[in-house]
């Protein structure tokens, strides 16, 4: 039955590669349960509401996507978009955590339309071949810094902005995490070369146990007030009562005290970054995954993309920010998964963790980093294929604009916009105006507007 719904064979792979993968990409977006409520929170939503939101609207968009489109990708709440969400939309706009979560709904039946009417899948296949492999490593080189930051491998400075850490410096607590994660990236990086099954996924599990060895031994000593906790999880059951807190309160709200402009804006805001956020995430995993026809394409995009849309949709009832589909996907990839399958492990594992979700929080940012820098090696492989050539400048700068713009930047959506803009502008002033499509004048237009108005 397996195999005729997701077509094993046919993708070179098996249902145990597939299990592997999709736990491997569970591990490595586990942090987003501790991290979304802890967001969250800040806006005034209670954390359990948040947790089990989270976990409920990631099985939802999840299934979707491993069922309709049969992609290994999994979606949670975004990072970026939380964050908008909690310090920018509330914060800084002062609306109510409602009024933000009706937006995210908006923006989600907008999403519907836009899917079913192949506008997404359009913008998709308007990009550029090589501007698509400059976003796959544009995201690797991302994936890899975020997973340098969870490590506290890099660190901010005065002078030089970022530099690498101390690790005599608060060496029982941040410095041995970090020391931690080194190991584990070595551990990882090793059992790769050797071509150990599931070697992403052992490495997170190998790193966690040395810590909590290390936590045994007094080396790493928790300290709740500098967010250093406890390794060992804790078994309780989730207060499911509390969903009530926040599921359908979107739709609860007088929007008369926010005015249809100001809520417009807000809408056109999440609308926006989630957009290009996803078809950011889906090329660059879909390239490391070589699942790209020769045209650049990604078969099956449209039901890909329709699921991300469901999942938005139903998280916002649900009560909680955007979700989306997470660049965190491509560490499942890199452990060989290639179905739906993959995506299906991973939604059951959030749906399961609303019963344990302790002991999945309890999973360290230091143990899921080395995956995340793993991964960004992997990924930054698609440069080879980019032609820094003297006759292909017109495609190699704005792949190169593309990749440095993501990490710099912090955003995703921030490099394909600047990758686009400059594409665009390279080939008219170069006289290769008629190889540019009729969309990417539009995209490149609507970015500059974002520049200059949003």
């Amino acid at each position: 039955m397996l195999e005729n719904l997701f077509k094993l064979k046919e993708n070179h792979t098996s249902v145990k590669t597939e299990v592997i993968a999709g736990i491997t990409t569970f591990m490595t977006m586990a942090y987003i349960l501790a991290v979304n409520p802890s967001v969250l929170s800040a806006a005034g939503m209670d954390p359990t509401a948040v947790l089990l939101a989270t976990c409920i609207a990631s099985f939802i968009g999840t299934l979707c996507m491993g069922l309709t489109a049969n992609l290994p990708f999994v979606l949670s709440a975004g990072m970026g978009l939380n964050a908008y969400l909690a310090y920018t939309v509330v914060g800084v706009m002062r609306y109510h955590w409602q009024v933000a979560l009706l937006a995210v709904f908006v923006e989600g039946l907008i999403f519907i339309v836009l899917s079913l009417t192949n506008v997404r899948q359009a913008i998709f296949d308007a990009i550029p071949l090589n501007l698509k492999k400059g976003v796959s490593v544009g995201i690797g080189i991302f994936i890899a810094f975020i997973g340098l930051q969870n490590a506290k491998l890099v660190v901010g400075n005065d002078s030089t902005l970022l530099t690498i850490t101390d690790f005599t410096k608060d060496f029982h607590s941040a410095g041995i995490c970090s020391l931690l994660a080194v190991i584990g990236l070595l551990i990882t990086v090793i059992l790769y070369i050797k071509k150990v099954p599931g070697s992403i996924l052992i490495g997170i599990l190998a790193t966690w146990i040395i810590g909590m060895i290390c936590q045994v031994t007094g080396i790493y000593v928790p300290d709740i007030n500098a967010g250093y906790y406890s390794l060992f999880p804790t078994f309780e059951m989730t207060d499911f009562s509390k969903l009530g807190e926040t599921f359908g309160k979107c739709f609860q709200y007088d929007l008369s005290k926010v005015g249809i402009f100001n809520f417009i804006a807000i809408v056109l805001s999440f609308l926006f970054v989630d957009l290009f956020d996803t078809l950011g995430t889906l090329v660059g995993v879909s390239t490391k995954a070589g699942m790209l026809d020769e045209e650049g394409k990604l078969p099956g995009i449209k039901p890909a993309l329709m699921a991300d849309a469901i999942a938005t949709t139903s998280g916002a009832v649900l009560g909680t920010s955007t979700v989306t589909t997470f660049v965190e996907s491509s560490s499942g990839v890199a452990a060989g998964g290639r179905t739906g399958l993959t995506a299906i492990v991973a939604g059951f594992l959030f749906l399961i963790s609303t019963l344990f979700s302790p002991i999945f929080t309890a999973i360290p940012s230091f143990a899921t980093a080395p995956a995340l820098i793993m991964v960004g090696f992997l990924m930054f492989g698609a440069i080879s294929d980019i032609k820094f050539t003297d006759d292909n400048m017109t495609e190699a700068v704005p792949a190169y604009l593309c990749i440095i713009a993501m990490p710099l930047f912090y955003s995703i959506s921030e490099g394909i916009s600047i990758g686009i803009i400059s594409y665009v502008i390279l080939n008219v002033a170069c006289g290769k105006a008629k190889k540019i499509t009729p969309l990417m004048y539009v995209l490149a237009v609507l970015f500059i507007l974002k520049y200059a108005v949003l």
